[in-house]
């Protein structure tokens, strides 16, 4: 894989640079091979410094887990250079469902890459969003499962990705909300990417519109960096309430991972040697059990957010950790945490 992307105002905000010669530095036996996995979270794209493809993805799945299937999630990859902005994020649905057909041939084994695509569309068109969703479920040819429109927010500048900037408090807004109770009327869903403080505003939105299924991206978001640094101790028990609250939503799902992003304050890439399993296991455990104790494990499933990830560790390695994080769960708990959750949120037929 080329090196990672160099500092830039699109890519460096939330991104690590992937070191392959420092990852390889790390190998570890894989735990429980024959576990069937749905890695519910990955993205593919092409940007200057930084390719990952359909290739790379199957470079890591390759190494030892028993991936059998992929979710691909929104990245603004491969948007339309023309027509109508509403309509150029389908270009990533059409993008992304031609990886999916060209392991749906069986030429690359088993796994199904993106069985589930989930693309992008703007909610705040309220009602009009509607054929913007038509438009991808053509294009997706039967695998495209719904939208993440990205509402990550902060009174700290410095937090924001300069490429994205949201308003503050945009899932409250009647237009979005317009388009949110249409996603659900037409049976797809709602990844949810923001930070920790807004957690509760994704509880208000599952409330308000009980009919649209919501899946929470990287566990809510909890930042270290920043105003936030050195105080995990003290966003602890407020992230806490704040996933229990949206548990009690039975409309809402918690995506167990994204935690080696930079913003969350881990610094595993700050290291002089990659994490072993165990040490990520043992500084995901609070963040992993108060999800699972509160969503129970039908409503919970582990995600590498590869590449993003890749900076801090290796995907073998953190396969390893979420299954030490399972080790005291039963066969059908760990069915679901692993694959059953994401296989029944994504409507992934006959894969899990």
């Amino acid at each position: 894989m080329p090196a990672a992307p160099p500092p830039s105002r699109d890519m460096s905000h939330n991104y690590i640079a992937v070191r392959p010669g420092w990852l390889d530095r790390r190998h570890e036996p894989i735990l429980e091979p024959e576990l069937p996995i749905v890695d519910p979270h990955h993205h593919l794209w092409d940007r200057p410094g930084w390719r990952y493809l359909l290739h790379d993805l199957l470079a890591d799945t390759g190494t030892g887990h028993n991936i059998l299937a992929t979710v691909y999630v929104q990245a603004r990859s491969m948007y339309r250079a023309d027509g109508p902005d509403e309509l150029k994020p389908v270009g990533e649905t059409e993008f992304v469902n031609g990886a999916a057909a060209m392991c749906a041939s069986g030429a690359y084994g088993r796994i199904r890459v993106a069985a589930g695509i989930v693309g992008h569309a703007d909610l705040t068109l309220g009602d009009r969003v509607e054929p913007v969703l038509a438009a991808h479920a053509r294009a997706g040819g039967g695998r495209f499962r719904g939208i993440r429109h990205i509402t990550t927010w902060d009174a700290d500048a410095s937090l924001l990705n300069p490429a994205y900037r949201p308003p503050r408090g945009l899932m409250a807004e009647p237009n979005f909300r317009d388009g949110f109770r249409t996603l659900g009327r037409l049976g797809f869903s709602f990844d949810a990417w923001l930070y920790h403080g807004q957690i509760d505003e994704v509880a208000a939105l599952a409330r308000a519109c009980p009919d649209t299924r919501i899946v929470l991206n990287h566990v809510g978001g909890p930042l270290g960096i920043g105003p936030y640094a050195g105080k995990r101790e003290e966003i602890f028990p407020a992230w806490s309430a704040s996933i229990k609250a949206l548990a009690a939503c039975d409309n809402a799902y918690v995506k167990l991972g994204g935690l080696g992003m930079r913003i969350g304050g881990f610094g595993f890439n700050e290291q002089a040697e990659p994490p072993s399993s165990q040490t990520l296991a043992e500084t995901w455990r609070p963040y992993i059990e108060t999800c699972v104790a509160a969503f129970g494990t039908r409503r919970a499933m582990f995600e590498s957010n590869f590449p993003v990830d890749k900076g801090s560790y290796s995907y073998p390695v953190f396969w390893n950790a979420c299954k030490l994080l399972a080790k005291g769960a039963s066969a059908a708990e760990k069915a679901d945490l692993f694959a059953g959750a994401a296989a029944r949120f994504y409507r992934l037929e006959g894969i899990a």
